[in-house]
């Protein structure tokens, strides 16, 4: 009989848990949290994506986006504009500020990264991350 530790759902809820207060803590001096620069980092992966485009490639509902997006706005780190051709979509762009946060948040998320991954050698993390990789693909 196998302990709840050696679980599967134990390890991956108490591994994402030290993972979140790494982030928290490595992202408070930017004033954002971990599901802000996922935001951030979602427009920055394609030409400017809509309000739907960011949120389906995140995962969230519209109404959790649309919150996410005004909470960046505010802080100065995201516009929003119609969308040419069709101005019932929202175009969503990082602002000059919000681009330098990102730089500097994705660094001190990297180095969150590092702390959780410390006990691992280089080899080891690579896999893990490949290993997380292919269960979420197969997921979605």
């Amino acid at each position: 009989m196998s302990s709840a530790s050696s679980r599967l759902g134990y390890l991956f809820k108490h591994a994402q848990q030290r993972m979140a207060q790494l982030n928290s803590a490595a992202l408070a001096p930017f004033d954002i949290n971990g599901r802000e620069l996922a935001v951030l980092l979602v427009l920055t992966d394609h030409e400017p994506p809509s309000q739907q485009e960011a949120a389906e490639r995140l995962g969230v509902d519209r109404t959790t986006m649309v919150a996410l997006l005004d909470g960046l706005e505010a802080k100065g780190l995201v516009t929003r504009r119609p969308q040419t051709g069709d101005r019932r979509r929202n175009v969503v762009e990082l602002t000059p500020k919000g681009q330098q946060i990102l730089v500097d948040a994705t660094a001190a998320s990297d180095e969150a990264e590092r702390t959780l991954l410390a006990g691992l050698t280089e080899q080891q993390a690579q896999q893990l991350r490949q290993l997380l990789q292919t269960i979420v693909a197969a997921g979605g």
